[in-house]
């Protein structure tokens, strides 16, 4: 059985070694947990106390949204 480990989600529901995996329900989940990262970078550089700082939590909003991009590509890919 899997579970979703730290993340605080559900479990994933209980499947054979044998059933593919519920790749819907996985870019989801991905994606609400990078949106959750999203948000606290957001947050992270509008109250930097200097410019290195925001800087740096630039880098981590500009990663994360080209993450939910990929993300965005595979799904497109793989679950049409």
């Amino acid at each position: 059985m899997a579970t979703s480990g730290r993340s605080g989600g559900q479990p994933l529901q209980e499947r054979t070694v044998d059933e593919p995996p519920d790749l819907g329900l996985l870019f989801h989940r991905l994606n609400n947990q990078l949106g959750i990262i999203l948000a606290n970078a957001e947050l992270l550089e509008a109250k930097a106390p200097d410019d290195a700082m925001r800087s740096r939590a630039s880098q981590v909003v500009a990663s994360v949204l080209d993450a939910m991009a990929t993300a965005r590509e595979i799904r497109t890919s793989t679950c049409a």
